[in-house]
């Protein structure tokens, strides 16, 4: 499939930037190098005369006065949070760098593809990633998922590890219920375009879109065609929901608008800077209520109740109604206020030291706010949210009163956005809006595959939203024919 980009990760480019003194992932690069993080604009070391005790405890003064123990309800469906980690779990992750350790993003490696395409589902497909797939009755590409005593559970192994594109979406009951759906999506699919139905023979023709046919006839054969042409339609289709669904919700519309017609940053921007990964895309945080319901007007429970990274009984299976769509939750507005559960995170079991030989202690630690300002500072040392305004020409938003009794005269970038979105009506606005759209954007216009470079793409309406595409699995997925030959896994 040589004329189907499949990501920005190959060898040959990350050598040829090497030796062309290119791929620097900063402001006077000619080339960005696409496994690896960079910035948007200079680093901005701290400063800071007195200890870093009393920084960070002024740092956690600031994020304690965001706690809220209420429900309040945002313009986002409640799933969108979900699909938002979901999202960000498909083009970024970084697993080599702690908090308090001195970090240059442009030696950190992107460990997914910095493309809207799908790999934390897909791994690198069923010949690279042959422990997610198995084929039924001679038909390649079928993603493993469920069990007998739990069918609605992701595949897992002895040990009760997902076995996933990526092991973060086990690690709450909803983004792993996503990754449920974009798994039984896929496969329910491939059962239709196996069978030669009306509805597989549509997936055929929309996939085949903006390509060129002979890449399907002479470049793909079977027994993996049929998988392919299923990818490249979840592709498709994921990717206008994340632009046209989810963005809408979560950022201004206009900000998004002009974001897709235009390169703020200019064209040799950072693929994936750490202003989106280490700091504004980081708004999903405030978005999180403390407790969900899990069916539609039932009982609600606790974010953290049942645990992740383990298997899950059908007592925890989501009706997705209850998450997207007109009878759906709300998630939180974004904006300067973060549920409480966030404070305690029950996976953080010790605190850690910063380079300078600074503790935080446990507690500390267990407070996401507190957690996401000081990889900023201590890290990754991301460019401030007073300075981003001013080089994309808005005006500034006011340094908290917290850090301004402090003579800190400028606003770390995460809670910047998060000020902005308070004026916004609960959506990132001008600076945190412009770094999530247009990395999004630009990653969709850098791959020459996406929907955006198909003239007049139009999905197909079971797809064109996280609603409609709950709404389809839901209804088709107990009466797929393979089900029960993709099981596997222990018991809850």
């Amino acid at each position: 499939m040589t004329r189907i980009h499949h990501g920005l990760t190959r060898l040959d480019r990350f050598t040829k930037a090497c030796l062309d003194h290119q791929a620097l992932n900063d402001s006077k690069a000619t080339s960005v190098l696409p496994q690896f993080f960079g910035r948007l604009a200079p680093a901005n070391p701290l400063q800071w005369s007195g200890s870093k005790e009393e920084l960070v405890a002024i740092f956690e003064s600031l994020v304690d006065d965001m706690l809220e123990t209420d429900i309040v309800e945002g313009p986002a469906d409640a799933g969108m949070t979900f699909f938002g980690q979901f999202v960000d779990h498909d083009v970024t992750f970084d697993a080599s760098s702690a908090i308090g350790t001195v970090a240059d993003p442009r030696g950190i490696r992107n460990i997914r593809t910095p493309n809207l395409d799908l790999d934390c589902v897909y791994g690198d497909g069923p010949e690279a990633s042959p422990h997610l797939y198995t084929s039924v009755d001679g038909h390649e590409g079928f993603l493993l998922f469920g069990r007998e005593d739990s069918p609605l559970d992701l595949a897992r192994n002895c040990k009760g590890t997902a076995l996933i594109g990526d092991p973060r979406n086990d690690e709450n009951i909803f983004v792993s219920q996503l990754q449920g759906i974009f798994i039984c999506a896929h496969n329910i699919l491939l059962n239709e375009v196996i069978n030669g139905t009306p509805l597989g023979q549509t997936v055929k023709t929309k996939a085949m879109e903006g390509t060129e046919a002979d890449v399907w006839s002479a470049q793909i054969l079977p027994p993996m065609s049929d998988f392919q042409i299923v990818r490249r339609f979840m592709r498709l289709h994921y990717q206008f929901i994340t632009m046209t669904d989810f963005m809408p919700q979560m950022v201004v519309p206009e900000i998004v608008s002009a974001c897709m017609e235009s390169e703020p940053f200019g064209s040799h921007a950072a693929l994936m800077p750490v202003e989106f990964s280490g700091a504004v895309y980081r708004f999903g945080h405030a978005t999180a209520q403390d407790a969900y319901s899990l069916k539609v007007g039932g009982p609600s429970q606790t974010f953290f109740e049942k645990p992740g990274f383990e298997a899950r009984g059908p007592e925890h299976d989501i009706e997705m109604a209850a998450l997207f769509g007109p009878s759906a939750q709300k998630a939180r507005p974004v904006g300067t206020t973060v549920a409480a559960s966030l404070f305690e995170l029950p996976f953080v079991q010790h605190g850690f030291t910063l380079s300078d030989g600074t503790e935080v202690s446990k507690q500390q630690a267990r407070k996401l706010p507190l957690r996401n300002i000081l990889r900023d500072r201590f890290t990754l040392h991301i460019s401030n949210g007073q300075r981003l305004a001013g080089l994309l020409g808005f005006d500034t938003v006011p340094v908290p009163q917290k850090l301004a009794d402090h003579h800190i005269s400028k606003t770390p970038l995460w809670f910047y956005a998060l000020q902005e979105a308070d004026a916004a009506n609960g959506k990132l606005d001008k600076v945190g809006g412009t770094v999530v759209a247009s990395v999004m954007a630009r990653l969709l216009r850098l791959d020459p595959t996406s929907y955006v470079h198909i003239k007049g793409f139009r999905p197909l309406p079971d797809f064109a939203t996280m609603a409609n595409l709950t709404q389809f699995v839901e209804a088709h997925r107990d009466g797929l024919p393979q089900r029960t030959s993709l099981w596997c896994g222990p018991s809850a």
